[in-house]
C-alpha cells in the first residue's frame, strides 16, 4: 500500500474510534429502577471525513441494512390490565385508572414494560409513581434500552427469517421436483451407526418393560388370540408383562403330529437369551418343571419324569385319537434387579382329541418372578375374600405412609379364647380379624385387692386392644400403603356408665365393619367404608371379699353389609352430533 493509501485508512479508524467514544459520552443515562438504558441523543449530521475537535458527537453511520421493528408497541402494551372498562389496583399503564384512582396506589406492579429481549437497542416504557406531588402522580417515560449481552440482534436484514415459509406440498405435478432437489430417503447414516453402536458399547444391555423376550433364533413365542378367537403363533412374550389368554386351534386329527404347536417340544426347547441382542452370552433353557396328563373323561395324572412327549396318533379299531397334545402351557420367568432373565420355568397339561375336526381350546400364561423376593400374599384383588385378614396399619405422622407389620395375620386382632378364661394366660395370644367372620372372644381377669383403678385401666386396655391397634384399615384386599387418603380411618367411641364420681374400667371391645359390595353387577367386590371401635366401660368393682376382684374382659367383631340394592343401569343411547360442511349442497342451494 503507497504513501497516498494509508492516509485515508488513518482517517477512517480514526473516525470509527471517535464514533464510539461520542456514544459512550454524549448520551447520559436515565436514572431508572435497575434499567440499564439511555435516553435517544439527537445529534446533527455531518460529513464523515470532516475535521472536528476531539470528543466531538458524530453522526451515526448508515448501516448495511434496516434496524430492527418492534413487533408490540410498548407504550400502547399494559400486561396488568386483566379487566376491561376497570382500573386494576397498582397497574400504572392502566387506561382506565383516572388520577384519583393513581392517587391511592402503593407501588407498580409492572414498572418496566418492554418488547424483544435479544435485540440490541429496544424501547421501553417505563412506569412509576411521584409520591412527592399532592396528590401522587403517575410517571410515564418511553426510554431506549440498551441490551448488555454481546450476543444480540443488531440488524435484521435477512426478511425470510422473519416468518415461516409455507412448506410446498407434493402432489402429482411437482413430485418429480421436489424427488430431484432432496437427497432421497434415508433410515440412518454412517455416523448414527457408528454412534448407536458406541453407546451400546457404553450402556450394559437389559430387557425393558415390554420388549420381546429374545431367543437364539427369534423371540419366545406366547399363542394368542388378535383379531378372532383363533391363536396367532408369531405373538411374541414381553417382558414384565404378565399375560393368561385361551384361544382355539382347528386341527385336522390326521395331522395331529405335524403340526408343532400340539407338541411338548415348540414350548420347551427355545432358549432364552440372557440380555438382549447378545448372541454370545449364555443362554436359558426352558425347564418344564411339571407335566399333567387328562384322559377322555377328565382325570388328571401327574407324571413323574418330565420327558419329552410327542403327540402321536393312535387307531383303535374305528376310533383314532390324538395323544400327548398340550392343553395348557404356563411359563414362570425369573428376572434380576438388572433387568437379566436368570430361569425358565413350563408347565405343561397334556390330554387327548378324539373328533376327527375339532377346534381345540388351548390355555397359555407366562407370570414373571423377580429373583430373591418373595410374593406379597394379599387379601383380595381388589375386593376381600371371605376368611382372610383385613390389611391394617397406623401412620406415625402426617405425611408418611401406612405403616403394616409383615404378619398380615397380626395387624388387626382381637382376643383369643381359651380353656382356661385367664387373660394372663392368653396375654400376646391374639386371633386375627378375619373378613366376613363375626367373631366374639373373652377371658376372666383378677385383680389383687392392692392393684388401683388407674392401674387397671392401663392394664386392661393392653389386653384389649393388643401391642399395636391400628388407626387405618385398607379398603380393599391389594391396597397400597403409599395411597393414605384410600384408607379408611378406625373411628374410636368411648362409652362409660352414667355414675358420677368413679373410675371407669374398660371391659369390651366392639368393632363394626361396614362394607359394600362395588364394581359389577356380574362380579362385585367387597370394599371397607367404615370402621368404628367402641369400647365399653364400667364402675371399677369393690371388693366384698377376698383379696381378688374378678372381671369379664370381651371383644367382638361384626360385619355389616352397607350395600345399597343393585339396580340394572344402562348407557344412554348414542346420538349422532354431525355437522354437514356449509358448502355441502353447493351449487343446488
Amino acid at each position: 500500500m503507497g504513501p497516498l493509501g494509508v492516509r485515508p485508512l488513518l482517517l477512517l479508524l480514526l473516525d470509527c474510534w471517535a464514533s464510539v467514544s461520542a456514544q459512550t459520552r454524549a448520551t447520559p443515562p436515565v436514572p431508572t429502577e435497575g434499567l440499564n438504558s439511555t435516553e435517544a441523543a439527537r445529534t446533527t449530521p455531518r460529513p464523515a471525513l470532516s475535521p472536528r475537535p476531539f470528543g466531538t458527537p458524530k453522526a451515526p453511520v448508515p448501516t448495511s441494512g434496516p434496524r430492527p421493528t418492534p413487533v408490540t408497541d410498548v407504550a400502547a402494551l399494559c400486561v396488568c390490565d386483566l379487566t376491561p372498562a376497570q382500573c386494576d389496583v397498582n397497574c400504572c399503564c392502566d387506561p382506565d385508572c383516572s388520577s384519583t384512582d393513581v392517587s391511592v396506589f402503593s407501588a407498580c406492579s409492572v414498572p418496566v414494560v418492554t418488547g424483544d429481549s435479544q435485540f440490541c437497542s429496544q424501547k421501553a416504557a417505563i412506569y412509576s409513581l411521584n409520591f412527592t406531588a399532592d396528590p401522587p402522580q403517575r410517571i410515564f417515560k418511553l426510554v431506549d434500552q440498551i441490551n448488555p449481552s454481546i450476543f444480540c440482534v443488531h440488524i435484521t436484514n435477512y426478511k425470510p427469517a422473519l416468518s415461516f415459509i409455507n412448506p410446498e406440498v407434493p402432489d402429482e405435478n411437482n413430485f418429480d421436483k421436489l424427488m430431484k432437489t432432496s437427497d432421497g430417503f434415508s433410515f440412518s447414516s454412517e455416523s448414527e451407526i457408528s454412534f448407536s453402536t458406541q453407546s451400546d458399547t457404553l450402556t450394559p444391555a437389559k430387557y425393558k418393560y415390554g420388549a420381546p423376550l429374545q431367543t437364539s433364533d427369534s423371540f419366545l413365542r406366547f399363542p394368542s388370540p388378535l383379531t378372532s378367537s383363533l391363536c396367532t403363533d408369531n405373538n411374541p412374550a414381553a417382558f414384565l408383562v404378565n399375560q393368561a389368554v385361551k384361544c382355539t386351534r382347528r386341527i385336522n386329527l390326521e395331522q395331529c403330529e405335524e403340526i408343532e404347536a400340539l407338541g411338548m417340544a415348540y414350548y420347551s426347547s427355545p432358549k432364552i437369551l440372557r440380555v438382549p441382542g447378545l448372541r454370545t452370552e449364555a443362554e436359558i433353557p426352558v425347564t418344564v418343571q411339571s407335566v399333567l396328563v387328562q384322559s377322555l373323561n377328565k382325570t388328571l395324572t401327574r407324571l413323574e419324569d418330565t420327558v419329552e412327549l410327542n403327540q402321536t396318533l393312535v387307531e383303535a379299531g374305528d376310533v383314532k385319537i390324538c395323544t400327548n397334545v398340550v392343553l395348557e402351557a404356563k411359563y414362570s420367568i425369573t428376572y434380576t434387579d438388572a433387568g437379566e432373565v436368570a430361569q425358565a420355568g413350563l408347565a405343561l397339561l397334556l390330554g387327548t382329541v378324539s373328533r376327527a375336526v375339532v377346534a381345540l381350546e388351548q390355555k397359555f400364561e407366562i407370570h414373571f418372578i423377580q429373583q430373591n423376593t418373595k410374593p406379597v400374599p394379599l387379601s383380595g384383588n381388589p375386593g376381600y375374600v371371605v376368611g382372610l385378614p383385613l390389611a391394617a396399619g397406623f401412620r406415625p405422622q402426617k405425611g408418611s405412609g401406612i405403616i403394616q407389620t409383615m404378619n398380615r395375620f397380626g395387624q388387626l386382632t382381637i382376643l383369643r379364647s381359651l380353656a382356661e378364661q385367664d387373660c394372663f394366660a392368653v396375654e400376646g395370644i391374639r386371633a386375627p380379624v378375619l373378613f366376613g367372620y363375626d367373631m366374639q372372644s373373652g377371658c376372666k381377669l383378677r385383680l389383687p385387692k392392692a392393684m388401683t383403678c388407674q392401674l387397671a385401666v392401663r392394664r386392661v386396655k393392653s389386653l384389649l386392644q393388643g401391642q399395636g391397634f391400628p388407626d387405618y384399615v385398607a379398603p380393599f384386599g391389594n391396597s397400597q400403603a403409599q395411597d393414605v387418603l384410600d384408607w379408611v380411618p378406625v373411628h374410636f367411641i368411648t362409652q362409660a356408665s352414667h355414675v358420677k364420681d368413679s373410675c371407669q374400667l374398660p371391659v369390651a371391645l366392639v368393632i363394626e365393619v361396614k362394607w359394600t359390595k362395588y364394581g359389577s353387577l356380574l362380579n362385585p367386590q367387597a370394599k371397607v367404608v367404615n370402621v368404628a371401635a367402641s369400647l365399653l366401660s364400667s364402675s371399677f368393682p369393690e371388693t366384698n371379699s377376698g383379696s381378688e376382684r374378678t372381671v369379664l374382659i370381651s371383644t367382638a367383631v361384626t360385619f355389616v353389609d352397607a350395600s345399597a340394592p343393585a339396580e340394572a343401569g344402562f348407557r344412554a343411547r348414542p346420538t349422532i352430533n354431525a355437522k354437514l360442511p356449509f358448502n355441502f349442497f353447493f351449487p343446488f342451494v
